[in-house]
């Protein structure tokens, strides 16, 4: 299993690095240290406790549909023409940028401030490791 450093896994659940000593302390992560090698955790329990972690927003539209990837935040900024609009949305810690029709904008009343839901059919999703990995 990969492992990761403890300030990484702090910055991946969003936590301080104390914080993430005193979970492996109360048993709710495990570490491992090597010699004179920083100590460590499982980077799979991480993202456990990330996931189980998570606080996301509720979904007020009540509406059911296939894509399982939905993101509720807040509309930060729209850069529209005639045409086409960007629009950007702050989901939690993630965000949002969609591309979308001028006349979209307008239908769904979108303003910055406005509650929205970015709804994306992962059918074409990049997936990068960092440098140095295989």
């Amino acid at each position: 299993m990969p492992q990761i450093r403890i300030k990484d896994a702090a910055v991946f659940l969003g936590v301080s690095d104390d914080t993430v000593r005193r979970w492996i302390e109360l048993g709710v992560l495990e570490s491992s240290k090597e010699g004179a090698e920083p100590t460590v955790v499982d980077a799979l329990a991480v993202a456990r406790l990330a996931r189980e972690n998570a606080v996301l927003p509720a979904d007020p539209s009540e509406i059911g549909r296939s894509a399982r990837n939905r993101l509720v935040g807040v509309v930060t900024a729209i850069v529209a023409d005639t045409v086409m609009a960007q629009v950007e949305l702050q989901c939690g810690p993630h965000r949002i940028v969609s591309l979308m029709s001028s006349e979209a904008v307008r239908e769904l009343g979108l303003e910055p401030g406005s509650i929205a839901i970015a709804v994306v059919k992962a059918t074409n999703v990049i997936v990068e490791t960092p440098a140095g990995r295989a």
